[in-house]
């Protein structure tokens, strides 16, 4: 996870820090709650320019954090109780993951699944742009929609046609469970 605001998001969801690494300057500043929280990870530091060279890329506000990557949940399990769920198959782009997420809970999406064609929700890049709603949505991997039909989900596709309707259209919200 990268940047204070996102970490902080992953660590109240319950992901646990692995390592830290920042800029020197972040120590006191930016990473200080952090590094008080978990005292007992490493804290890596360098200088802006060094930890680019190291990571390929600047850090977004200078810090970022490995974690221990969960099991991912059963089908069952993250779709338990859902009305609404996400289906994304076969989308690659990082920031379209992100994206999709971010959009899932500004919706009130109760879950994601994502097939094996899809990129991973925990790359960094998706993580950022999806403004670290991947540590808030439940979400798992799924081999085909079509699992779904067990457990009760109409499958729904948005789409901008002529036959579109509202996503608060009275038909559609009155079903129990769609995907």
């Amino acid at each position: 996870a990268e940047s204070p605001k996102v970490i902080n998001v992953a660590l109240s969801a319950g992901y646990t820090p692995l390592s830290l690494l920042c800029e020197e300057k972040h120590i006191s500043g930016d990473a200080s709650d952090i590094i008080s929280r978990y005292p007992d990870i490493p804290v890596y530091t360098g200088s802006r320019e060094l930890l680019a060279s190291l990571t390929g890329y600047t850090l977004t506000r200078g810090v970022l954090c490995a974690m221990h990557r969960p099991l991912p949940p059963s089908v069952e399990e993250v779709c338990s109780g859902a009305r609404r769920v996400v289906v994304i198959d076969g989308v690659v782009d990082t920031t379209n993951i992100g994206a999709i997420f971010r959009s899932a809970a500004a919706l009130g999406i109760d879950a994601v699944l994502l097939t094996p064609s899809s990129c991973d929700p925990l790359n960094r890049r998706a993580i950022r742009v999806s403004m670290g709603t991947v540590f808030l949505v439940p979400w798992t991997w799924v081999d085909s929609a079509s699992a779904l039909r067990d457990l009760g989900f109409k499958t729904v596709a948005m789409a901008l046609t002529d036959r579109s309707v509202s996503i608060d259209d009275t038909a559609l919200c009155a079903e129990p469970r769609l995907a």
